[in-house]
């Protein structure tokens, strides 16, 4: 193999790389990523498909990459256009002997996988590189995935092992003289930029560099792995959660680097529940993507894994108000606002935000599902829509679950601390109202400086009514 490329796609890191390691065996590489303008077009329900947030942080991941690829005297290539016409014309170009790309499994990227084929044939060679186990080592074939994690993951933890991480030979060379375009702006995309809010848990920023950084401080300056279990179901603050998922959607970290930091602090420091649930929250994101194998485009589809009909409502306005977080069931809002100022929100908050959505106001969970995957910096769909799916009875949960989102918001929101970090305008709300401020009188209202259907809007639906349809509908 004189010359070899490998296409980064979701897979944006030197470290535990397999398409970079198997590409760098060739005498000269052409590392390149492609700018698919089908990305930055409309979901189906009309929602930008690559929003600010997301956009940013790929940004500075591509920029991460290609500042650390030439630390080894190679570069990062930037196309624009379709991969399945740029990538068979680099090809030819320049004389390319193999093409490697991590696979992936969802319905978009596999069409453009295949047109690829199409042209080039077996010239472009797949590797698996998105989960903590390799697809070759877990003990199910694709229709054996279970549809119940905790067997998949009892199984799996029983009879698997997690694989080493890979390197790549550095001594590889760059195919020369091939044209790149500048890294575009979101401006460039089409991508109105918007400014970072200092209300964000954490200044979320792409790249290697970051996610490695992340991962040292958190499990070793900050000592918080020993406390992971307990902690993260916070809401505020840095540290109550790893807040590894942005960089392990974009590919900047690898799950296999988590592992072993986990194994290493277990024998340095502590080997306790935390360390484990660490695992296994990496576990539950395998279990996500090897479902979506199994069950391929029924992840997206409105009866989801399970077939399920349902009399679904797509009330634009009643959508809206719970998208811009204006439902005036503050926990909901809260979390919603989080979500559109930083692109980021609480694993117990995206819950909660979905079972709303799908549960309370019955409204087609696909449309929640595509206006996270505009705004989410760890979106990836698998894990977003596996999760609603699960939140909207469709998915891997055939209960007909729900939250009570009063109950959530005592319980993860004691005080109201998080509900006032995102909505001032109930500031000064004490906290036996502060989940439910329409309860309080128009001279309490005064006195606490807010006007229940004013300066915060009403409730837009009866909560425990909406409980008892949840309930009839079984």
């Amino acid at each position: 193999m004189n010359k070899s490329l490998i296409w980064f796609r979701n897979d944006l890191r030197l470290h535990d790389n397999e398409a970079l390691a198997k590409a760098a065996q060739a005498e000269e590489i052409l590392p390149v990523y492609i700018f698919d303008p089908r990305h930055y077009e409309t979901t189906s329900f009309g929602f930008p498909k690559t929003g600010s947030h997301r956009a940013g942080f790929l940004l500075e991941s591509l920029e991460n990459l290609q500042s650390n690829l030439q630390k080894h005297t190679l570069d990062l290539i930037i196309k624009k256009g379709k991969p399945e016409e740029v990538i068979p014309k680099l090809m030819s170009e320049y004389n390319i002997d193999l093409a490697f790309t991590h696979k992936e499994i969802t319905r978009e990227e596999i069409d453009v996988e295949e047109a690829i084929k199409r042209s080039i044939g077996d010239k472009l060679s797949f590797v698996w590189g998105s989960t903590l186990f390799h697809i070759n080592d877990i003990p199910f074939s694709k229709n054996e995935i279970p549809d119940v994690f905790t067997q998949f993951r009892k199984k799996t933890e029983k009879q698997s092992v997690v694989r080493k991480e890979l390197e790549f030979r550095k001594e590889v060379n760059l195919v020369p003289d091939v044209d790149s375009a500048p890294l575009p702006t979101l401006q460039d995309l089409g991508i109105e930029a918007m400014d970072n809010d200092d209300r964000a848990v954490l200044s979320f920023k792409g790249g290697e560099d970051e996610a490695l950084q992340r991962l040292q401080k958190y499990f070793w300056k900050q000592d918080q792995l020993k406390n992971y279990k307990y902690t993260r179901n916070g809401l505020i603050g840095a540290d109550y959660s790893s807040k590894f998922s942005p960089w392990l959607a974009n590919g900047c970290l690898s799950p296999r680097r988590i592992y072993w930091e986990v194994k290493k602090y277990e024998d340095e420091r502590t080997s306790n529940v935390s360390t484990y649930w660490m695992i296994f929250e990496l576990i539950w994101r395998d279990y996500f993507r090897f479902s979506a194998w199994k069950h391929e485009d029924k992840l997206f589809w409105q009866s989801g894994i399970q077939s399920k009909d349902r009399d679904w409502r797509t009330n634009r306005k009643d959508f809206k108000k719970w998208a811009e977080g204006n439902t005036g069931i503050p926990f909901i809002d809260a979390n919603m606002r989080e979500l559109n100022a930083t692109g980021y929100m609480s694993n117990r908050g995206r819950q909660n935000v979905a079972s709303f959505l799908a549960q309370n106001l019955n409204i087609d969970w696909r449309m929640g599902a595509e206006y996270f995957e505009s705004l989410l910096l760890d979106y990836d769909p698998c894990s977003n829509y596996g999760n609603w799916a699960y939140n909207s009875t469709v998915g891997h949960d055939p209960r007909n679950r729900y939250f009570n989102i009063i109950n959530q918001a005592d319980k993860y929101d004691k005080k109201g601390e998080y509900v006032r970090h995102w909505i001032p305008e109930l500031e000064k709300v004490p906290k036996e109202f502060i989940h439910e401020p329409h309860k309080m009188n128009p001279e309490q209202q005064t006195l606490h400086s807010v006007e229940i259907g004013d300066s915060y809007p009403k409730p837009m639906i009866n909560l425990e009514e909406s409980y008892e349809e949840i309930k009839a509908r079984e």
